[in-house]
C-alpha cells in the first residue's frame, strides 16, 4: 500500500507539473481564419495559411543567405545577363527581343528578396518591372511580350501564338506584390487574364509543353484569387485548367520526366483537390512524390536523380538536379504544406533546404552550378554526358549556368523564410519551418501579437520563443515536432512536457507580453540504407544529412569562356567581376563506411561571426567515421564519379578515420556510401 500511494503521489506530482494546455494533435481543425484570406467553401479550406509579405522579419543564417542573395548573382543580375536588360526587352516594350521565361523568373526571386529584406533599392527596381507588366495588359486580357517572330522569345510557338507559361510565374510576382502592397490594381487585373484565358477554346489553351506542363501554377493563383474574390466561374476556370494541362492523376507514370516539371507540377492534383474536394486527387500528388522517389529517388537530399531528365538504368547518387529544381521542390513542399498541413511536407522542405540547395552555389552566391548530386567529386567546366544528361559545361559554378537557373533560383530562400510561420484556421499560429525570426501575426479576437524565433536550428537542438502582445490574448500556438525526434521537450512556464515525433505540440493559453516557449528537439545518429544503389548508406543527424569532408581547390576562370551556349552578356558588362570556378577534390574519396564501428560527435565549432555555416571553413558540427578505400571506384571515361562499386568490389583492410560535415556545406560531397 504503501508503494501504491508512493506511486500515485509521483504521479500527482507529474501531472501538477505538466504545463497547461499543452496537447498534442495531428493535424489542424477545419475552418476558416478570421484574419487572413485563404480557401473557403464550397472550396476544400486550406489546413495553413500563409501570412503576408511584410509580415516576416528573417533574423540568423536564413537573413544571411538573403543578403548574399541581394549582394550575389539575383541581385545583380539584372546589371549583367542580356535577358534582363531594359533596351529592347519584350516585358518593357512592345515587339522587344529579350526576356522570355527570364524575366518573371528572375523577378519572382528578385522581389521576394527584397520583400523579405524590405530593401529600398530592390522594391524600387521590381516596381519598375511589376508596373510594366501591369500595364501591358490588353483590353481582351492578355498581358506580358506580344507574339512575335522572336524564337528567343516564344521557343516552340507558332507566328503570332501567345504564350502562357511566362505570365504563370509573372502572376505568382502580383500575388507577392499584392501582399506586400495591397495594390488595389492587381486583383482585376487577374482577373481580366483569366476571364481571357477561359474564353479560348480547350485546344487553345496550353498547346505547348512548358505551359501544358505547368498549368498547375496558373491553378494555384486561380486558388489564391478566389480565397480574395470568391466568384463562382473560377470555379468552372479551375476545372478548364486541369482538363487541359498534362495529366499528373495517373497511378503508374508520369507526363514527362524532366527534373523542374516534376518539383513542380507534381502538386498540381493537390491544388485541383481543393477545388473538387476528391480525396483521389490528394492521393494523385502522393503518388506521384512517391513514384519519383522509388524509380530515382533512392538517394539523400530530398531530391531524385534526374540531372536534366530522368533516364532508365540512370539511378546512381551521381545523378543529381538542377538548382532551380531544388527551388520549385522547396515552393512545392510550401505549398503542399499549406493545402494539406501534412509534416511530410515540412521535412521534405527542409530536407532539400538544408542539404541540398546550399550547396549549389559558391559561398559569395555570386555563380551556381546547373546540376548538383549527392555523390559528386567533380566539379567543373568540362563535357561529362552522358554520365550526366546534359551536354555541356554544366557542373561548373558559373554565372551563366544555364538560362533558366541563372534566373529562376532566386525565388527558393525567400518563399521559404515567407513559410516559417503560419496563421491556423482556429485564428492562431503555427511554426512548422524552423529558423530565427520575427512575425506579426493577428490571433485570437484579432490583437496582432509578435512572435520571436531565436535558434542556429538545424545546427542546434533548442528554439526558444518570446511572445510580446499589447493585452493578453488567448491563441493556440502549434509547434512541429519532427518525425525523427523521438520525442521534444515543450517547455511552458519553467514546466515541461514530452511530445512524440510526428506530431504537433499545441499550447493553448491566455498569453501575456514576454511569455516564453523553449523547444528542445534531441537529434540523433541515424542510418538510411539504399538497397537499390548497392545497398549504400548515408548517415543523418536529425535533419542534417552528413557527408564525407572532402578537400576543395577552387580555381578561378573566365565565365565567358565556360558558359553554356545560351547565355549572353549585357554589352558592357564587367565579365571580369563575375568568374567561374572548377572545384578539384585534393584528398581521397573512395571510401566505404564501417558500420561495425560508431559514427561519432567530433566537435561543435563557435558559430560563424558571419551568420553562414555552409561552408566547410564555417560549418559548426564535424563528427568521425572509421572507412576504408575502396580502390576500383574513381572517375569513369567522361572524367565524372563512377558510379557506387560493387557490393563485392575489394576494399582496403586497413581501415581509416574520416571527417563527416552537413553536406549542405560540401561542394564536393560523398553522401550515400558502400559499406564496408
Amino acid at each position: 500500500m504503501k508503494r501504491i500511494l508512493c506511486a500515485l503521489g509521483v504521479l500527482l506530482l507529474a501531472a501538477c507539473s505538466k504545463p497547461a494546455g499543452v496537447t498534442t494533435v495531428e493535424r489542424f481543425p477545419e475552418g476558416v481564419n478570421a484574419y487572413y484570406p485563404s480557401v473557403s467553401a464550397p472550396v476544400q479550406p486550406q489546413q495553413l495559411v500563409k501570412l503576408p509579405y511584410g509580415s516576416i522579419r528573417p533574423e540568423g543564417w536564413i537573413r544571411r543567405q538573403l543578403e548574399l542573395q541581394k549582394d550575389g548573382l539575383c541581385g545583380h543580375l539584372g546589371e549583367i545577363s542580356a535577358w534582363l536588360q531594359k533596351e529592347d526587352n519584350a516585358w518593357l516594350s512592345s515587339g522587344g527581343q529579350w526576356g522570355w521565361e527570364e524575366v518573371p523568373y528572375w523577378l519572382r526571386g528578385y522581389a521576394a528578396t527584397g520583400m523579405m529584406l524590405n530593401d529600398p533599392a530592390m522594391l524600387e527596381e521590381s516596381r519598375i518591372w511589376i508596373e510594366a507588366i501591369l500595364s501591358s495588359q490588353r483590353e481582351d486580357g492578355y498581358f506580358g511580350p506580344a507574339p512575335n517572330k522572336h524564337p528567343r522569345l516564344m521557343p516552340g510557338k507558332k507566328d503570332g501564338c501567345p504564350d502562357y507559361w511566362p505570365n504563370m510565374v509573372a502572376l505568382w510576382i502580383l500575388q507577392d506584390y499584392y501582399e506586400f502592397t495591397s495594390d488595389e490594381r492587381v486583383l482585376p487585373f487577374m482577373l481580366r487574364y483569366f476571364r481571357y484565358l477561359d474564353s479560348l477554346k480547350d485546344d487553345e489553351l496550353y498547346t505547348t509543353y512548358w505551359e501544358n506542363s505547368r498549368a498547375g501554377d496558373n491553378l494555384w493563383s486561380v486558388a489564391w484569387l478566389y480565397a480574395r474574390r470568391p466568384e463562382p466561374w473560377l470555379l468552372a476556370f479551375a476545372d478548364k485548367i486541369h482538363r487541359c494541362m498534362a495529366d499528373w492523376t495517373s497511378p503508374s507514370s508520369l507526363p514527362n520526366w524532366h527534373n523542374v516539371n516534376i518539383a513542380e507540377c507534381f502538386r498540381e492534383p493537390a491544388t485541383y483537390y481543393l477545388f473538387k474536394r476528391d480525396s483521389a486527387l490528394l492521393r494523385a500528388t502522393y503518388r506521384d512524390h512517391d513514384l519519383v522517389r522509388r524509380a530515382y529517388g533512392q538517394v539523400p537530399g530530398g531530391m531524385f536523380g534526374a540531372d536534366e531528365n530522368a533516364r532508365n538504368g540512370y539511378i546512381d547518387p551521381r545523378q543529381g538536379t538542377e538548382t532551380c529544381g531544388f527551388a520549385e521542390q522547396m515552393a512545392s513542399d510550401e505549398i503542399l504544406l499549406l493545402i494539406t498541413g501534412d509534416p511530410l511536407w515540412a521535412e521534405n522542405c527542409e530536407d532539400v533546404t538544408f542539404n541540398s540547395f546550399p550547396a549549389a552555389f559558391m559561398p559569395d552566391n555570386r555563380s551556381l552550378r546547373y546540376i548538383t548530386s549527392p555523390n559528386m567529386t567533380v566539379s567543373d567546366s568540362e563535357n561529362h554526358s552522358p554520365s550526366i544528361q546534359n551536354r555541356g559545361p554544366y557542373l561548373s559554378m558559373n554565372p551563366f549556368s544555364s538560362r533558366c537557373c541563372q534566373h529562376n533560383h532566386g525565388f527558393g530562400w525567400p518563399y521559404y523564410a515567407a513559410h516559417l510561420v503560419f496563421a491556423t484556421p482556429d485564428n492562431g499560429a503555427a511554426v512548422l519551418l524552423y529558423n530565427a525570426c520575427e512575425a506579426r501575426v493577428k490571433v485570437g479576437d484579432g490583437t496582432e501579437v509578435t512572435l520571436k524565433e531565436e535558434t542556429h536550428y538545424p545546427f542546434e537542438e533548442t528554439v526558444r520563443f518570446t511572445v510580446s502582445t499589447p493585452s493578453e490574448v488567448v491563441f493556440p500556438l502549434y509547434l512541429r515536432i519532427p518525425s525523427w525526434c523521438g520525442k521534444a521537450g515543450v517547455r511552458v512556464d519553467g514546466k515541461q512536457v514530452s511530445v512524440p515525433g510526428g506530431q504537433y505540440a499545441r499550447i493553448e493559453r491566455k498569453w501575456k507580453e514576454g511569455d516564453t516557449v523553449e523547444l528542445e528537439l534531441p537529434m540523433e545518429i541515424s542510418f538510411r540504407e539504399w538497397a537499390v544503389n548497392q545497398h549504400s548508406v548515408s548517415v543523418d543527424y536529425g535533419p542534417l544529412t552528413l557527408s564525407l569532408e572532402i578537400g576543395e581547390e577552387y580555381i578561378r576562370m573566365d565565365s565567358r569562356e565556360t558558359a553554356t551556349g545560351s547565355s549572353r552578356w549585357q554589352e558592357g558588362a564587367d565579365a571580369s567581376a563575375w568568374p567561374s570556378w572548377t572545384i578539384k577534390a585534393t584528398t581521397p574519396w573512395n571510401y566505404a563506411l564501417d558500420m561495425s564501428v560508431p559514427v561519432r560527435f567530433k566537435e561543435r565549432r563557435p558559430w560563424p561571426a558571419d551568420d553562414n555555416p555552409f561552408t566547410l571553413e564555417s560549418v559548426p558540427l564535424r563528427f568521425t567515421a572509421t572507412a576504408a578505400r575502396v580502390p576500383s571506384w574513381g572517375l569513369d571515361d567522361t572524367g565524372f564519379t563512377e558510379v557506387l562499386p560493387e557490393e563485392s568490389a575489394p576494399r582496403s583492410p586497413e581501415s581509416e578515420t574520416v571527417t563527416l560535415v552537413p553536406m549542405g556545406a560540401a561542394r564536393l560531397r560523398i553522401s550515400a556510401f558502400p559499406q564496408r
